[in-house]
């Protein structure tokens, strides 16, 4: 058996991307992970694909991003599991069954970890049990009053399964701290804020070379931290629900033969095409069955034979690639064509960086709370605070920007490595201690 990687392992299991990084010497290298075009990424999708089986019962499950590859080569033809961290706080998702197996969140959890894990020894040799994992001030689904230890405990006991069965954990922004600070030669105050996949989260903490060599400092180092369950996701689901949705129905109606009246199409329908990994839910036999009534009923058959196929089809994946493009591409330029085509799913529109401003008005508006309840907590006013750096991919969005230079100053934003700094800080945390 070959010898332990010495190295100290931070992990970060994110809702939509994870990642891994090796600390030794105060130095953190991030594992990269294979693609299917022969190229490799720091980042390691936090997807499983169950496919669906000839004969037999069903080959093992892929993850990462070859789970996404296969799955698209495959037309779909299987089970797509995704943002698996989203469930964590929920105590009525238990287990779900795939081709007749029945799995537990942590058994998903556990696949994805082993299948990481595993790769990353093909490249660093054999892992130490022992890893820091990252965590969100506030999980999504909880909202303040929860108990936070059934994500925790859930957490554990999937890493246990990938041969990590000693875990700590540490809040992610707090970790991103610590991947900034390599940076300092000075002491500074430094409101991090990490954006997710699900969540935004934030932290007050005094970085630099008093708190690196000082035990007592580091024991003071973090004022205070707070969390909000909405990021990415969350604003790929207002660009669903104002550019997407009304193609297919929403806000439509349908005729009522016994009532002899017009009906507004039920709305919980287009809540579910809010989230990527929700869409599948739509295809129970009964919403089916009504989603067929419906469309012979409807004002505007068109638009729910578009939904239809959607659905049946399982397009979830490949319509939420080309969202989320959407809302990466109004972060650099000015408007974007939002389009694709599967017919009779046709769906081509203008979104300008205006309209989607305006969409996350009320995420940005919960944001700007958070930050406030942190400031108010540490007793901070914006002017004491030395420097700001965010990270995770929503960093990116100029609205979401914009909320921090009009509290601290442009002059004040740092930002880097938005995917990987979680990891790569977990990985010094996990050293220093």
């Amino acid at each position: 058996m070959p010898p332990r990687n010495p190295s100290a392992i931070g992990l970060d299991f994110g809702t939509t991307n994870s990642a891994l990084a090796l600390a030794r010497d105060g130095e953190s290298t991030l594992a990269t992970f294979a693609r299917g075009d022969g190229s490799r990424s720091s980042t390691y999708r936090s997807v499983l694909f169950f496919e669906t089986p000839d004969v037999g019962p069903p080959p093992p499950a892929i993850a990462g991003p070859k789970a996404l590859e296969r799955y698209f080569d495959t037309g779909g033809s299987g089970r797509l599991l995704q943002s698996l961290k989203s469930f964590l706080a929920s105590p009525l998702f238990t287990s779900t069954v795939v081709f007749g197996r029945a799995f537990t969140l942590e058994d998903l959890v556990a696949i994805v970890l082993t299948r990481l894990r595993r790769e990353v020894e093909e490249q660093h040799g054999e892992l130490s049990n022992s890893i820091v994992m990252g965590r969100p001030v506030r999980f999504v689904g909880d909202d303040g009053d929860g108990e936070e230890a059934l994500p925790l405990k859930r957490l554990r006991k999937a890493a246990a399964t990938a041969g990590f069965d000693d875990v700590r954990f540490e809040f992610e922004p707090v970790a991103a701290a610590h991947s900034y600070e390599r940076t300092l030669d000075h002491d500074e105050l430094v409101l991090v804020g990490d954006f997710g996949g699900g969540t935004s989260d934030f932290c007050l903490v005094r970085l630099g070379p008093t708190r690196r060599r000082d035990a007592s400092a580091r024991e003071k180092a973090i004022l205070g931290t707070e969390g909000v369950g909405l990021a990415g996701d969350a604003f790929d689901g207002e660009i669903v629900r104002h550019a997407v949705a009304p193609a297919l129905g929403a806000g439509g109606t349908y005729r009522s033969f016994m009532e002899k009246k017009e009906i507004a199409i039920p709305p919980w329908i287009y809540e579910r095409l809010r989230r990527w990994h929700h869409v599948s839910f739509l295809k129970s036999s009964d919403t089916m069955k009504f989603l067929n009534e419906l469309r012979s009923l409807a004002l505007d058959r068109a638009k729910i034979e578009a939904l239809l196929h959607l659905v049946e089809y399982d397009l979830g994946p490949q319509l939420f690639t080309v969202v989320e493009g959407t809302k990466v591409s109004l972060s650099r330029e000015l408007e974007h064509a939002l389009r694709y085509i599967d017919p009779p799913l046709e769906l081509d529109r203008t979104c300008t960086r205006a309209e989607f401003e305006q969409w996350i008005a009320g995420q940005l508006g919960a944001i700007e709370g958070c930050i406030d309840r942190l400031l108010a907590s540490t007793n901070v006013s914006p002017r004491d605070v030395d420097r700001v750096f965010l990270t995770g991919g929503s960093a990116l969005v100029p609205s979401v920007r914009a909320v921090f230079e009009r509290r601290f100053g442009a002059d004040k934003l740092r930002g880097g490595d938005e995917l990987t700094s979680v990891a790569t800080g977990l990985a010094l945390v996990a050293e220093e201690r």
